[in-house]
């Protein structure tokens, strides 16, 4: 089976990490094909490279002088290069790039993060090197080029066996250099994955994993080590990321799994994403909760609404005129509400509902703010009668009032609608009554 390990900016941070980095590649003959990021901070405080490049950009677009910025940088290629001993002339090469850096493209110079990166990697684990340039192919419109992609890769595989390949970058069909979206070198990781028809995708990062809540509102959550896509993708709306999540779709679509493994604790289980979860005796009622605050939401209200057709087009246009995405449009048989994100509103919501007042004639319209949104994800939620009812329940002994409610067509998740001051201890809430609990159910049963 081929693996592709893909090494986030804190795993190549510095020269330590290089060398975690190197134990985990050499413990298993599968991992033959390496993607890695920019170097990232190396401490709290520190700078990711790939900061301090855009940072040099815009130095030299107000004509400011960035000779100490880029010998920062190149500093650190040189610390990571002597500590390790490796040869790579990173002076010479750098001063190759700082010399031509006026006539480059703020795309290649931000590049120069993983190009780096990648090199000293390869000395490293000794195989060889390749160019993202040479192999990830963008069309202008900034869409991956697969086909062509996977052609340049296998030939690539025929060519050298093995290799390093920077992530967050390609080129377009001239040449031009092209970046991914910030967290881009995941994406890469996925498409390389999927042109080599690989086994399995790692993800490895400075986290084990996926947890069912946010570390910093529940103490010591527990670890999801198994998840579907459309689980991941639920949460990771709801900010519960630790991975890109455009990465899941190249691998998706071809039925890759996806496991997430932190760098500095190998041996935990990470998490394992997959179309799929099989069924075990004794699964989870839920998987994860994930939220957000400050969201908005505009109720309006007209009798006889379900009889009037287009009504609600007719709503959600107008808040299109004002270029809002909306969120989520819980609905009742008369009433509709609209859950935008409060920022997106901030300099438009008197204008949206003066043109849904004007064009729609409601009988009422109110407006919610400081909302928070709390996704409570499942698979087994919907096998389970009366799972709602009891999230609802312990909610309402707690004394927290539910504002909103709505449920994912696919019937994984419940999301629910709860003042700003409520968030933190409605998920402590949830998270204690419905995932601790069950945990120390399981482990009575094993004992």
């Amino acid at each position: 089976m081929i693996k592709v390990a893909k090494f986030g900016g804190s795993s190549v941070a510095n020269a330590e990490q290089f060398r975690k980095v190197k134990s985990i590649v050499k413990a298993d003959d599968e991992r033959r094909f390496v993607v890695v990021s920019a170097s990232g901070k190396r401490f709290d405080g520190d700078n990711k490279l790939t900061d301090l490049l855009l940072l040099v950009n815009a130095h030299l677009e107000y004509h400011v002088d960035c000779t100490t910025l880029l010998k920062d940088i190149e500093q650190r290629f040189v610390d990571i290069r002597d500590e390790l001993g490796l040869k790579y002339p990173i002076e010479e090469k750098f001063e190759e790039f700082s010399s031509v850096i006026k006539s480059l493209s703020p795309e290649y110079i931000v590049s120069r993060g993983e190009w780096f990166t990648g090199r000293l990697m390869a000395e490293y684990l000794g195989i060889p090197f390749l160019d993202a340039a040479d192999v990830i192919v963008f069309h202008h419109d900034g869409t991956v080029d697969m086909e062509r992609t996977a052609t340049y890769v296998r030939d690539a595989v025929a060519r050298l066996g093995t290799f390093v390949l920077p992530g967050f970058y390609g080129s377009t069909v001239d040449g031009t250099v092209k970046l991914f979206e910030r967290g881009g070198g995941d994406i890469t990781g996925a498409i390389l994955a999927r042109c080599l028809d690989a086994g399995l995708y790692e993800n490895w990062t400075d986290v084990s994993g996926f947890m069912a809540a946010d570390p910093r509102i529940v103490d010591e959550p527990r670890s999801i080590h198994r998840i579907t896509f459309d689980e991941m993708r639920e949460l990771s709306y709801m900010g519960a990321s630790v991975l890109q999540e455009e990465a899941i779709f190249p691998v998706r679509e071809v039925g890759i799994p996806i496991q997430i493994k932190n760098t500095n604790d190998p041996e935990a289980r990470g998490t394992v994403i997959r179309e799929t979860a099989a069924e075990r005796e004794r699964e989870h009622l839920i998987t994860g909760i994930a939220g957000k605050k400050d969201f908005m939401s505009v109720h309006i209200q007209k009798a006889h609404m379900s009889n009037s057709v287009g009504f609600l087009k007719r709503a959600l246009a107008i808040f299109e005129r004002y270029g809002v995405s909306v969120e989520h449009v819980p609905t009742g048989v008369d009433s509709f509400g609209v859950v935008v994100n409060g920022a997106d509103v901030k300099d438009s919501i008197y204008s949206i509902t003066s043109d849904l007042q004007h064009e729609l004639k409601p009988d009422s319209i109110s407006v919610i703010d400081k909302l928070a949104l709390i996704s409570v994800v499942g698979r087994n939620m919907s096998r389970r009668a009366g799972t709602s009812g009891r999230i609802f329940g312990v909610l309402g002994e707690a004394g927290i009032n539910i504002r909103m409610i709505t449920q994912s067509s696919k019937e994984i998740s419940i999301i629910l609608g709860v003042n700003n001051d409520d968030f933190k201890r409605a998920i402590g809430v949830i998270y204690e009554n419905f995932v601790a609990n069950e945990m120390v159910t399981a482990e009575n049963a094993d004992r």
